[in-house]
């Protein structure tokens, strides 16, 4: 799958440095690497540089903060971290491409998943749609993960700069030794005086990114989810969805033993066929760890044993025992049909004799999809269902028995 998501390959240049990136479109700041990124490397001089050895990014996307910073001296052990599994693969490829080995890149909501402490340097290009109690959380969290003569070094969108120095003063004990801002970004430098909670504050677990309890009330199905900022369908049901839900009911009666359900946002699709068919096992595969993380806490909220639920952070799909009876499969837009369709060929190899998947998008992607799947040596289409610009599409295994 790697290769379907790349866009081509950028040349970065910093003090006396020059880099390669392989990027995605899919990945924040794909033409150039973005000027803040830029802005916050240029203001690190005004640290002690020369005594990190042991740097955290967070949000690393495909690495130019990190990955700089572990060329700019190669006695560093550099950590980078990222919700997002394509993030996460991007950068591993980035960091190997610039033969860069003092480097660890693993997938983590905020510094949940950081094994480690006692960084020297922590580093971060906010992201400015995260929302605002998780924003806090990353300007504030560093703490348990700083040394004692540690500092954090961020850059953020000039529209939340209000929010961070608000943070930031709340913190009795926290110093400011730099700011500079331009038209859209401002950068902070800041550390602390007196020791701290060694504690951290887990992201998922306290309830910084739920939003909404929503209710599902749609024909036979009646449950309820809590959302989370940052993923869709946060306070209603989307048309893809609803269609989803409709060819779930028509599906025939009988025994799911493997439910894989890829993409699962919120969690609406993997709870109404749990509810609807309570699979003996529940596969989840997403880029997105937050979604996973979401829809495994909604299925648990309504009753679906732990055990049940299997997740997998990535971009392919992970190595199974057992074929899927069952696979739901809300599309991403974004990607476009050459992933989708990529994709679903992988999927249906690992669809069992007489399973189905179910897919979902606008029209236009899911009428591309659906041209190419009749040419699919595994997959015929079989069931459309369309509502105001989307479609839902069942498929069925050429297998069958």
């Amino acid at each position: 799958m790697q290769e379907n998501y790349f866009k081509k390959t950028l040349t970065f240049k910093h003090d006396d440095q020059t880099l390669q990136f392989r990027v995605s479109q899919e990945l924040f700041s794909s033409h150039e690497v973005d000027a803040g990124t830029r802005f916050l490397l240029r203001t690190l001089d005004r640290l002690p540089m020369a005594d990190v050895r042991r740097v955290l990014d967070v949000g690393c996307g495909y690495g130019p903060l990190g990955l700089t910073l572990a060329r700019l001296d190669k006695r560093r052990t550099v950590h980078l971290v990222d919700r997002d599994a394509l993030a996460v693969d991007f950068a591993q490829q980035n960091a190997a491409l610039n033969n860069l080995h003092n480097v660890s890149v693993y997938g983590s909501l905020g510094y949940d998943a950081v094994p480690e402490r006692d960084f020297d340097l922590i580093v971060s290009n906010v992201p400015g749609k995260a929302g605002e109690e998780v924003i806090a959380h990353l300007v504030r969290g560093v703490r348990p993960f700083l040394t004692p003569t540690g500092h954090a070094a961020i850059v953020v969108v000039t529209p939340l700069v209000p929010l961070v120095e608000q943070t930031l003063a709340a913190m009795a004990d926290c110093v400011v030794t730099f700011k500079e801002s331009t038209a859209n970004h401002a950068v902070f430098h800041y550390h602390f005086t007196a020791p701290g909670d060694d504690t951290p504050q887990p992201a998922f677990a306290s309830g910084l990114f739920w939003r909404d309890t929503v209710a599902i009330d749609y024909k036979k199905l009646k449950f309820g989810v809590q959302t989370a900022v940052g993923l869709p369908e946060f306070d209603t049901l989307g048309f893809a969805t609803r269609l989803l839900f409709n060819l779930l009911n028509d599906l025939p009666e009988g025994p799911v033993e493997q439910l894989w359900v890829v993409n699962p946002g919120q969690g609406h699709t993997a709870v109404a066929a749990w509810l609807s068919l309570h699979p003996q096992q529940i596969t989840l595969v997403d880029r997105d760890l937050l979604a996973l993380q979401t829809t495994t806490y909604n299925l648990q909220q309504n009753g679906c044993p732990v055990e049940r639920i299997h997740s997998h952070h990535q971009i392919g799909l992970p190595p199974l025992a057992a074929p899927a009876n069952l696979i739901l499969h809300p599309l991403r837009d974004s990607e476009g049909p050459k992933l989708a369709i990529a994709r679903l060929n992988l999927l249906a190899e690992q669809l069992a004799p007489n399973g189905t998947i179910l897919i979902a998008a606008n029209s236009h992607l899911i009428s591309q999809v659906e041209q190419q799947m009749k040419k699919s040596k595994h997959l015929k289409p079989h069931k459309r269902k369309k509502r105001k610009g989307f479609s839902a599409l069942s498929a069925l295994s050429i297998l069958q028995k």
